[in-house]
Parts: C-alpha cells; sequence; structure tokens
C-alpha cells in the first residue's frame, strides 16, 4: 500500500510539468488538458491538490489569467506588447481554457472531502 502513495506522489508531480506543458500548448492553439478527468484518472489525494492550488504553477496560471483578461479588456500598453500578436477571440478561448483548469483544482479539491467513509450497514 506504501508503494502505491508513493506512484500516486509520484505521478502527482507530472502534473505539474502536465499544466505547464498545458498552457504553453494553449498558446499554441491545443486545448487538450481535461484536469479533472486526469486527478480522478490519477487518485490525487486532496492534500496533493491543495498543494497544488498553493504552488507557483497555479499562481502563474492565475497570472496569465488575469493579463489575459486585462489585454481582452484593453488600455494596458504592456499587455499589448505582450499579447498583441494573439487575436482577442483567441485570447479569450485561451483564458477561459486556462481558467477552466484552475475550476477544475478548485471542483477537485471541494470533491475530495477528508475524514473517514461511512460503513454500510
Amino acid at each position: 500500500m506504501v508503494t502505491n502513495r508513493k506512484n500516486t506522489m509520484k505521478n502527482f508531480d507530472e502534473a505539474y510539468f502536465i499544466v505547464e506543458k498545458a498552457i504553453e500548448l494553449a498558446f499554441k492553439g491545443d486545448f487538450v488538458l481535461k484536469f479533472y478527468r486526469y486527478l480522478e484518472g490519477e487518485g490525487v489525494k486532496k492534500k496533493q491538490i491543495e498543494e497544488f492550488i498553493e504552488s507557483s504553477t497555479a499562481l502563474e496560471l492565475s497570472e496569465t489569467v488575469l493579463e489575459l483578461e486585462g489585454y481582452i479588456k484593453g488600455g494596458d500598453k504592456t499587455l499589448k506588447e505582450a499579447y498583441g500578436h494573439i487575436p482577442k477571440p483567441k485570447a479569450r478561448k485561451i483564458k477561459d481554457y486556462l481558467y477552466g483548469i484552475l475550476e477544475d483544482a478548485w471542483r477537485y479539491s471541494r470533491d475530495r472531502r477528508g475524514g473517514r467513509k461511512k460503513r454500510s450497514k
């Protein structure tokens, strides 16, 4: 049983790489990661997803979403320089996809309540 936990922990370390790769691919127009489904498939524990939510990867994801939101609304020259090569409809799609990854993490965390399972009678 300990080996399963270690494998789960090791596998979840790969999630950080997968999310970072998903960010990169999103800017190329590929929206391939269904994060909630991935988390379910890996059997990620609540503690692990909470660590992810507090991680620098999630922070980077959140900051990118906010930057894209600012670019879409317009007015900020720095954001226009950074994201000006992306048409605004595509930027909206990328922003929604990246925010969806964060939402999946939050929802999975909420769905994974701690405590013991109830015994059936």
